[in-house]
């Protein structure tokens, strides 16, 4: 598509690479030349911190806000007791309020990080989709709401065809999901005049029911925005690693682990996650993201610096870095790695290396840590680890020991008595 934009936000997400698709990319770019405009993403309790594959659409709010446009987060206190379907093979456990509730006052803390929230014109707002869903009247919402839905046109929609195609279960709690969240689009627009719903491309189908219900029902022109889904150049979902999810939350990932994730990246990705996930200049980006050989790794460094300075701080990175170069570089210890710690009652007579291995987090089963000591991976102390039978005593764990999976990956074990 050959489009030339005529706002700042519109050509930033063009030229960084944050554009999958838009409803009318004309009408939005016109409507986002008039300042404070506001636009939204909704996020789901589903879990006490959001992780990587949040951070592309966290970054879009950034660069709207920094185009001097209103970014509302909408967290999704009503939505998650319902659990978005969307391309998933089995419905979402259902939470309770309490949890709920827990989760989200455990996930805002990182959007202050990103975002500038107060009461002028651009200044973001925070927003619980619990202020409207939760008093609805059943009767009334179907016969308000329900009325403007086509089931024909919702079965149509890949998120759900796929998994009917699948002859997978979509419970009629989930079948709900998508007019919910059109009718928080309606909400927003009503009571805060939100004019763009933004997300990754498999909420495409629930955004346009969104605009499609406030036509409908308010008679406004509204759009809708998405991001590619992201995979690694070697086809890893986006935010996915060995060890499971990379967390956001530095009380869920350490910061260490998080700097250490985005220094791993493969050379193919580098340009492309600087653009994406800092505020580089995009010619810089390119040059680093084409350097090759041992070159990449400096650039590698940058983007660990960078996105680690977004998210825990300018001090939480360089200590990153600092006891990253002391592991690789001085065969050191580091005082910021992952740190198992023991009790003596825990060790008894002797700990498996092979359970050390996978309470460290440097593998997610027995059978994988093995495995990880037949192929060489593993080491103690720099040295080969061969035997998947060694027993640790309190004795060995006297001083604290470091276990390593390849050449990148390490964790401490200590006694913590």
């Amino acid at each position: 598509m050959t489009y030339h934009p005529k706002s700042d936000f519109i050509a930033i997400m063009m030229e960084r690479g944050y554009l999958a698709d838009c409803t009318d990319y004309q009408g939005l770019d016109e409507a986002l030349m008039v300042p404070g405009q506001p636009a939204y993403i909704g996020y789901d309790a589903t879990a006490k911190s959001l992780h990587v594959g949040h951070l592309l659409n966290i970054m879009m709010l950034r660069w709207f806000q920094k185009t001097g446009h209103k970014p509302i987060t909408l967290m999704g206190g009503g939505t998650t007791k319902v659990g978005d379907p969307s391309f998933r093979s089995d419905e979402r456990p259902l939470l309770t309020p309490d949890a709920i509730d827990d989760n989200i006052a455990s996930m805002k803390s990182v959007f202050a990080k990103y975002l500038s929230y107060g009461e002028g014109s651009s200044d973001a707002i925070m927003l619980n989709n619990a202020e409207w869903l939760d008093d609805l009247n059943y009767l009334e919402f179907l016969r308000d709401i329900g009325r403007h839905f086509s089931v024909n046109r919702m079965l149509s929609f890949e998120s759900v065809k796929s998994r009917l195609d699948r002859e997978q279960s979509l419970s009629f709690l989930e079948f709900n999901y998508m007019i919910l969240q059109a009718y928080d689009f309606l909400e927003l627009n009503r009571r805060y005049g939100c004019i763009l719903q933004m997300g990754g491309s498999d909420q495409w189908g629930n955004i346009v029911n969104g605009i499609d219900l406030t036509r409908r029902v308010l008679d406004h022109e509204i759009y809708g925005l998405t991001s590619p889904l992201l995979t690694t150049s070697d086809g890893r979902k986006m935010g996915k690693s060995q060890g499971g999810a990379m967390w956001l939350n530095a009380d869920m990932l350490s910061p260490y682990e998080f700097w250490q994730f985005w220094r791993n990246t493969t050379d193919a990705d580098v340009g492309r996650f600087l653009k994406l996930y800092t505020e580089m200049p995009v010619d810089e980006c390119e040059r680093l993201g084409a350097l090759a050989g041992s070159e990449i790794n400096e650039a590698k460094i940058i983007l660990a610096d960078q996105v680690t300075t977004l998210c825990h701080g300018a001090e939480a990175a360089q200590t990153a870095q600092a006891t990253a170069r002391e592991v690789f570089e001085k065969g050191g210890v580091g005082d910021d790695l992952p740190t198992l710690g023991l009790t003596r009652a825990e060790i008894g007579d002797g700990i498996s290396i092979v359970q050390v291995i996978v309470r460290s987090g440097l593998a997610k089963s027995g059978k994988e840590a093995k495995r990880l000591i037949a192929e060489n991976g593993a080491r103690l102390d720099d040295a080969p680890l061969t035997d998947a039978g060694m027993m640790l005593d309190a004795g060995a764990l006297a001083s604290p020991v470091k276990i390593s999976a390849g050449r990148k990956r390490h964790a401490l074990v200590q006694l913590n008595d």
